[in-house]
């Protein structure tokens, strides 16, 4: 599939350092016009940039733009998957939760219908997912439909958070650092996700391997008042000794 050869190319490029379009070519089995227009949707994701006769990793992080829903959602779906089935074990009975609208939060829903819980959501998919699972009681953030990211936003979100008890927040983001912290591309999912990191009891960050070290336009919260993290693979060093200095607890499904 095109998703799974675009996410092929940027690993092997990150893990080179750099690449000719040749040597795409060669590996990848494909003619340099389709490994062009590739490289071409890759340069959107802020991780690597052209040079003479091919392409390079960056090696700071770029700030990455706002995609639509389906054009994040074909990334890493079997990862994703994974992530959710890990994350649904932290879910008990009874409890309110909140359930972000990134792609990697999606298939939670599906891992925790047989436990009778309460789910707040800004997430449209969410919401219509739940609603076929009768154990799952579902409350829907007030606001306006935003139709790239699916989700419901608008300013008296704050507010309204505040009178639940979330006793755990599933978080996604665009991407993740030490530095810049839990990022996002969209200013209006900002003012939600922000009031979701104010009022949670605990925040879990589920993120696949990809989001390490990117940044976006951003930020809602610093890493280190997560609780949690769920990922596919193990950690970067840096950022597995981060989370053990600050008591985060990392869970993989590797």
């Amino acid at each position: 599939m095109k998703s799974q050869r675009l996410d092929m190319i940027e690993e092997y490029v990150l893990e080179h350092k750099n690449a000719s379009l040749d040597t795409l070519c060669e590996k990848f089995n494909v003619s340099k016009n389709t490994i062009r227009r590739d490289v071409d949707i890759l340069l959107k994701r802020g991780s690597i940039m052209k040079v003479y006769g091919g392409v390079a990793a960056l090696e700071t992080p770029q700030t990455l733009p706002l995609l639509s829903y389906e054009e994040r959602g074909g990334r890493f779906p079997e990862e994703k998957k994974e992530i959710c089935r890990r994350a649904a074990e932290l879910v008990a009975e009874d409890d309110t939760i909140y359930i972000d609208t990134g792609t990697t939060c999606l298939n939670l829903v599906d891992f925790i219908a047989d436990k009778h819980c309460t789910i707040l959501t800004n997430s449209l998919l969410i919401f219509n997912k739940a609603a076929s699972y009768p154990n799952l009681d579902i409350i829907s953030v007030p606001g306006k439909l935003n139709r790239k990211t699916l989700s419901f936003t608008g300013p008296d979100i704050n507010d309204y958070l505040q009178t639940y008890n979330i006793s755990m927040a599933f978080m996604a983001c665009t991407g993740v650092t030490m530095k810049s912290g839990l990022t996002n591309a969209s200013a209006e999912e900002y003012i939600t996700k922000k009031a979701i990191a104010e009022n949670a009891n605990s925040m879990i960050l589920l993120a696949d391997h990809s989001k390490f070290g990117r940044i976006s336009l951003m930020t809602y919260s610093p890493i280190e008042k997560l609780d949690a993290i769920v990922t596919d693979q193990p950690l970067p060093e840096e950022y597995d000794t981060f989370c053990q200095e600050h008591g985060i607890r990392v869970m993989t499904t590797d």
